[in-house]
């Protein structure tokens, strides 16, 4: 019922999960896409500008609901019957809990453990087709900054625990999709 898309940076991994929303907007279903990316300066403004235009052509239709925080919330919110969710992406979601814009706080330790396990019980919880796109950053040379490198461990750990929670992983090389679950 759920499936993590995962891959590197330009993958696919995008295209895939909206590739799958057209398919379920053209059974008569509704979709949303939870885009978890905040607009903190020009270039991310410029990306997410991008990514609405090449979405509208890719997956017409697919409704759009922008959530760079209470992801958990969001889900129990926007999850009905019928309805099939993506959310684009879980990197950016954690990566900008962890290492925020200037001028705003990272989240203590407790308060994102809570926040995690809340978008894990939402997602547990739901009885709607659940879709999560994130990169896979654990290929690469161990990040020699300390906050980046608990980034990419906490996004390992929510990478298994969601993977944990899904029937279906995807991973997503040069556009080609690989099953792996």
């Amino acid at each position: 019922m759920h499936e993590l898309i995962l891959g590197g940076a330009r993958s696919g991994k995008s295209a895939c999960a909206e590739g799958r929303a057209r398919q379920w907007l053209a059974g008569g279903g509704e979709a949303t896409l939870i885009a978890t990316a905040l607009a903190a300066d020009a270039e991310m403004q410029a990306r997410i500008a991008r990514h609405r235009a090449e979405r509208a052509q890719r997956a017409p239709g697919l409704q759009t609901h922008e959530e760079p925080a209470d992801l958990g919330g969001a889900l129990r919110r926007l999850g009905r019957p019928g309805h099939l969710l993506v959310v684009d992406c879980l990197t950016l979601w954690l990566s900008q809990a962890l290492l925020p814009p200037p001028g705003q706080a990272p989240l203590d330790l407790p308060r994102l453990q809570a926040e995690l396990l809340d978008a894990l019980d939402a997602l547990q919880a739901l009885g709607v087709p659940v879709l999560l796109v994130s990169n896979e950053i654990g290929c690469g040379v161990m990040p020699m900054g300390r906050e980046v490198r608990a980034c990419v461990d906490a996004l390992g750990a929510l990478h298994k625990a969601v993977a944990a929670r899904c029937s279906r992983l995807t991973l997503m090389v040069a556009g080609h999709e690989l099953r792996v679950k």
